[in-house]
């Protein structure tokens, strides 16, 4: 049987995917036990901190709680990493781990406790660092750490996806679904119980050995982790590299961030050198490229920007910069790096390793695999009395390498013309991108398609509404992409698709909306072709026929009539949640009297629905992009009472006929007639000014202003 690469490699991302569900749980919990020992510590705080204290008992109970998921990491990671992998019914799937975890660890303890001598193993000695012991639920058990945790849960996961479903007899209907898991479970643990018996010594020996050899590896070793643990991200398998080193035993046993904040209060209050103090530090130095890398880079960004796109560029760049400095997410900056300049993320990851192992050479050791929050309560409050030193240098260097990085970054951009946020083209959008954005556009370059955004958002819209398989129905409208989904539960939440390029996500049980917005047409057919499996190719027509656009002239003052007959009101009162929320632009909407659309001024006709004849897209002369949109779903009347009057790429004047309809058939078929007008890039445009409610005439009444 031939094993797909691609197969290989989405089973490795999905297990990386997977383990990081408990991680995220850690951020918080290690930062409350950092505050917890400083506001305990007597040489910051005085006596206010001194033992038998109000304040001090406090910040002792906080701590205790704060501990809890360092405490009982493996039970956390056996209950926690097969919601990832289970492909129904995840929360039943974490219970069935809990409970063969558990059963696995009793075996163990029985084994061990009638035969501990014959495995090598004193099972007589209390479990704590360096027996090999360890206590898990009370249970004393080989200290197998999160390692053993995860393969038991990776095992249930597995057991649960095969028998799950099992059809058992009536009459052992009890033993149905999560009863049958656990029963397969518990036949399954007893002879790995054993295995692991026989085993797990000799890999707790080269462990051992493993640790001695990376605390040696000095500087070189520093690199090489950071540098991997950088390059790997983008295939999301940075997991298998800094798991092991922050919160298993890679280097130390329960690895880096717990035993730092273990050892808290001894750093703090010694003045020997941190790195003589925690060599294994070093390996928790890679967050450092994103307090003072990164900026570097964000800044060379925004220099090389047009003149026009700046303030743009920066309302871009400087939140992502902040988020990736505060709390060391760093996914928009990076994946914008891999997007448009792979090459860029090749020398990202080369000065981070640099930055990591400079830093290190100069002494600094700690836990600095996160943001500025990292930095200051888990490591310079604390111990900054006995270590300013250090921390100076540390800054200085990291300083310098901000400007190196804005260097190397400003002359590869101007060298190489990368077209990153505020240097595209003025018709295409500047954003920053996701990490689900770049693997779509890696597929989407065995296609011919890489520079296509339109396929790649067809590709993300897939992949976050739960893949081929849950696509039930498509259809789309002027501006929205109707799916029936199979199941509602795997359709991922708004932002990731907002971060894609929609406007919004609007569900409904199995019936969901994608806002896209007027590109909807070309989306839905790159869509429609990865549904079946086809091969894309790009359309010539689609470049060929598109219209040539003079330069836009936003700041030109302009001044639209009414486009029908009827009540004017404001877009927040329409009765359809994209609209009303602005998911489309700004604008506003007219409860009609007369029957015909007509241009509100001077525009090119750039859009028109042909088969439902219900909406029309306009470009003015000063840029701006209205879509107008003639009733609430009456594409499901697929043209009925619909009358088009022009045609796509038509220039029109203020006043000319767009869409006649009868009112009739709309109310007839259930739906509204409302007629609304959005402005689609209406934040180019702070300047607009619409009319207040109030009865209008077509080409009379002005209704909004620029």
């Amino acid at each position: 049987m031939s094993i797909s690469k691609d197969r290989v490699m989405q089973g490795m991302q999905r297990f990386g995917g997977a383990m990081y569900t408990p991680v995220i749980l850690f951020a918080f919990f290690g930062i409350m036990v950092a505050i917890s020992i400083v506001c305990k510590n007597e040489g910051l705080l005085g006596s206010l901190a001194a033992k038998g204290t109000l304040w001090y008992d406090f910040w002792f109970v906080v701590e205790q709680g704060a501990w809890t998921v360092f405490s009982q990491m493996p039970i956390l990671f056996a209950i926690a990493v097969p919601i990832g992998f289970a492909k129904k019914e995840p929360a039943r799937c974490a219970m069935e781990s809990f409970v063969i975890y558990m059963v696995f660890n009793y075996f163990i303890s029985g084994i061990l406790t009638l035969n501990g001598a014959f495995f090598g193993v004193d099972y007589s000695q209390s479990a704590g660092a360096g027996t090999g012991l360890a206590m898990i639920a009370n249970i004393k058990t080989l200290d197998m750490g999160m390692l053993g945790a995860i393969f038991i849960a990776c095992v249930t996961a597995w057991l649960h996806n095969r028998f799950y479903d099992t059809d058992v007899p009536d009459w052992l209907g009890i033993f149905k679904g999560p009863a049958f898991v656990v029963a397969v479970g518990f036949l399954v643990m007893l002879p790995m119980a054993l295995i692991f018996c026989f085993v797990w010594p000799a890999i707790q020996h080269a462990i051992m050995q493993f640790q001695g050899f990376l605390k040696t590896s000095g500087i070189v070793g520093v690199w090489c982790y950071t540098f991997s643990e950088r390059i790997l991200l983008p295939a999301g398998l940075h997991h298998f590299i800094y798991l092991p080193f922050i919160f298993g035993p890679a280097v130390c046993d329960g690895g880096i961030q717990q035993y730092w904040l273990q050892h808290l209060n001894d750093f703090a209050t010694s003045a020997h050198s941190l790195k003589e103090m925690f060599p294994e530090g070093g390996f928790a130095l890679h967050g450092s490229a994103k307090v003072f890398g990164l900026p570097g880079a964000a800044l060379a960004m925004y220099m090389c920007a047009k003149p026009e796109k700046k303030k743009k560029t920066a309302a871009l760049l400087i939140p992502a910069t902040i988020t990736a400095m505060l709390c060391g997410i760093t996914e928009p900056l990076e994946f914008t790096f891999l997007f448009v300049a792979p090459l860029l993320y090749l020398v990202h990851a080369v000065l981070a390793a640099t930055l990591s192992s400079t830093l290190y050479l100069f002494g600094l050791s700690g836990n600095f695999g996160g943001g500025l929050i990292d930095c200051f309560v888990q490591n310079w409050i604390p111990l900054f009395k006995f270590h300013a030193g250090t921390y100076i240098t540390q800054i200085i260097i990291g300083l310098c390498f901000f400007v190196i990085y804005f260097l190397v970054f400003r002359f590869m951009i101007q060298k190489f013309d990368y077209k990153t946020p505020g240097r595209t083209d003025d018709d295409v959008e500047d954003k920053l991108f996701s990490k689900a954005e770049y693997q779509a556009k890696k597929e989407m370059e065995e296609m011919g398609m890489a520079d296509n955004p339109q396929a790649i958002k067809a590709k993300v819209f897939l992949d976050n509404l739960g893949g081929p398989s849950n696509i039930k129905e498509v259809t789309n409208c002027a501006t929205r992409l109707r799916v029936t989904v199979n199941d509602p539960d795997k359709v991922k939440p708004a932002s990731k698709f907002t971060k894609a390029g929609a406007f919004g996500l609007v569900k409904n049980g199995h019936a969901i909306q994608v806002i896209v917005g007027l590109s909807v047409p070309q989306v839905r057919g790159y869509f429609d072709a990865l549904l079946k499996g086809e091969v894309i190719k790009p359309a010539a027509t689609e470049q060929e026929t598109a219209p040539h656009h003079a330069p836009a002239a936003p700041d030109l003052a302009m001044k639209l009539n009414a486009y029908i007959s009827g009540h004017l009101i404001d877009m927040s009162e329409v009765k359809d949640e994209m609209f009303s929320q602005k998911m489309m632009g700004d604008g506003v909407a007219i409860d009609p009297s007369g029957d015909t659309v007509v241009a509100p001024a001077d525009a090119e006709v750039t859009m028109v629905m042909e088969e439902s004849l219900h909406a029309v897209g306009l470009r003015l002369d000063n840029g701006a992009e209205l879509l107008i949109h003639v009733g609430i779903d009456t594409v499901k009347l697929e043209g009925k009472g619909f009358e088009l009057l022009t045609k796509q790429g038509a220039r029109v004047k203020a006043g000319d006929p767009l869409v006649r309809f009868n009112r009739q058939v709309i109310k007839d078929a259930g739906y509204q007639d409302t007629v609304i007008m959005a402005v689609t890039n209406y934040t180019d445009y702070p300047q607009m000014k619409k009319a207040a409610d109030q009865d209008v005439t077509a080409n009379e009444t002005p209704i909004l202003t620029f």
